[in-house]
């Protein structure tokens, strides 16, 4: 099973509000980032102070973050399936920026596996990590929320950080096969009720964009496909 997940956490302190656009405090800086292969390695990606100096850093440098993209684009074309739960919006075009290499990181995003937006372009709206692998019935939980990740790691809380985002890699391998076992997505929805949708088939980044767009018809202000991928098309 060649699967390959990768999931960044940010540095960057801020309060989100409710239904608040994240994309206000951008642009996001590093604070670590980490790859799980299935039933293989798990590498953790950050910066060091300097020579003499192993502390991580507090944000991770141009060069470190071109050297995961590369790695990332080295092992899709080894024939890996590279899975993020919304890394299309979010982790991996903030490594396309960090590293200054968007034209990059669209490649790599538009062939990865991100079940996140294929649910997205299913529903019309987004689905958690937590609220799915909840439902999926997989055991492992998150260890901390996304929010505190950015303070715990400028409180030095270096080790809480990074066993939370390989964690969350760890997950999204879970789910990416619960997601091929059941052929169906099961989330825990606002309400506390858990719901399903089928996903018969995992798809790619392109080809979920060669599909119609959701019917968001219902919503008041819906959430538009192209906030996940405008980036990439452009890059």
């Amino acid at each position: 099973m060649k699967l390959l997940s990768v999931d960044i956490e940010i540095s960057d302190v801020f309060e989100l509000g409710r239904h608040e656009d994240i994309e206000k405090y951008a642009p996001f800086h590093i604070a670590v980032a980490a790859t799980a292969v299935y039933a293989g390695a798990e590498t953790l990606w950050y910066s060091e102070h300097g020579p003499g100096n192993a502390e991580p850093a507090l944000n991770m440098t141009r060069n470190k973050a071109r050297e995961l993209l590369q790695y990332l684009a080295d092992m899709q074309r080894d024939g890996y399936r590279l899975c993020t739960w919304n890394g299309l919006g979010f982790d991996l075009k903030w490594i396309g920026h960090v590293a200054e290499d968007m034209k990059l990181a669209a490649q790599v995003a538009l062939k990865s596996y991100d079940p996140m937006f294929q649910f997205f372009n299913q529903t019309g709206y987004p689905a958690g990590l937590a609220a799915v692998s909840k439902a999926m019935g997989i055991g492992q939980a998150k260890s901390m929320d996304a929010a505190d990740a950015p303070k715990q790691w400028r409180a030095g809380n270096h080790h809480a950080v990074m066993d939370y985002v390989m964690g969350d890699c760890q997950l999204t391998n879970m789910i990416l096969l619960a997601i091929e076992q059941y052929k169906q997505v099961r989330w825990v929805a606002t309400k506390g009720h858990t719901r399903a949708i089928p996903m018969p088939k995992l798809k790619t980044v392109e080809e979920v964009l060669r599909e119609p767009e959701p019917d968001q018809s219902w919503m008041t202000n819906p959430l538009r496909r192209s906030k996940f991928c405008d980036w990439a098309l452009k890059a």
